[in-house]
């Protein structure tokens, strides 16, 4: 139940991270591929961006470890940063395609 909690803040904080060429948070983009919490309380946080070259790949990751490091109960952030499977637009949620006009 703790790791459900964890997770679940996790989510919340990445929420508030958006992309800084997108007014969309990076969860609601669907740019968060997979979340993990090992036993030692280490986050795991498995990302892509919406384009390869994106030039601020640095603020970016900075900004999803500073807000996954201020959850309670984690230790720790690690973040793998991936391209494959490559970021669309059907990986974003229903709201962030209401944002942008897509629906």
């Amino acid at each position: 139940m703790a790791d459900i909690t964890v997770e679940k803040n996790i989510v919340l904080a990445l929420k508030q991270v958006y992309d800084p060429e997108i007014p969309v948070n990076i969860y609601d983009l669907g740019l968060v591929y997979e979340i993990k919490v090992d036993e030692n309380k280490k986050a795991y946080i498995k990302m892509t961006l919406t384009a390869p070259n994106c030039p601020m790949v640095d603020e970016l990751l900075q900004d999803v470890h500073d807000a996954v490091s201020d959850v309670p109960n984690i230790s720790d952030v690690a973040i793998e940063l991936v391209f494959d499977p490559p970021w669309d637009k059907s990986r974003m949620s229903e709201e962030a395609l209401l944002e942008l006009g897509f629906l």
